[in-house]
């Protein structure tokens, strides 16, 4: 995988970490390794001017993602067959610590606990997934509990 993250935040995240946890993930939905992806930690005014400019809401919200190119039918992470997608360029995931930061205040745990829950979040958006709807909303939930598990597993046996 190719992952570049770029933070513009003037907050330290852990890179290496998300970096890490953005290739389980893509290695857990078969996306082919020679994809791509972006990750952006942004600070709270230029997340507002996305946030608004984007999805027309005003305000900071804690993560975006901008799809660069679909995936291929019969593979990747919604295809029906067991082969990976071929390569693609698959867009940014846009973080905002500081949006994290309060919401991990409030779920009790730790602002990179919410920052990789964030970034799974994004990066299944990036894949297709949605929760617009109650079904969506139920797989793509049920979906990023089983990464974020089985991300802390392999975190924690580093």
């Amino acid at each position: 995988m190719s992952i570049e993250i770029n933070n513009e935040s003037g907050v330290g995240v852990d890179e290496e970490s998300l970096v890490a946890l953005a290739t389980h993930v893509l290695g857990e939905m078969g996306i082919n390794p020679l994809a791509e992806l972006s990750i952006v930690v942004i600070d709270e005014d230029a997340m507002a001017e996305l946030h608004e400019k984007w999805m027309g809401e005003p305000g900071p919200t804690d993560v975006l993602a901008f799809p660069m190119d679909e995936l291929r039918p019969g593979g990747g992470a919604r295809g029906d067959s067991d082969s990976p997608a071929d390569p693609a360029l698959l867009g940014d995931v846009v973080l905002c610590p500081q949006v994290a930061a309060r919401q991990a205040e409030e779920a009790g745990h730790a602002t990179a606990d919410e920052l990789e829950l964030l970034c799974t979040h994004g990066i299944l958006h990036l894949l297709g997934y949605d929760h617009a709807e109650p079904e969506e909303h139920k797989e793509m939930f049920g979906l990023q509990a089983q990464l974020l598990e089985s991300w802390q597993e392999v975190r924690d046996s580093r």
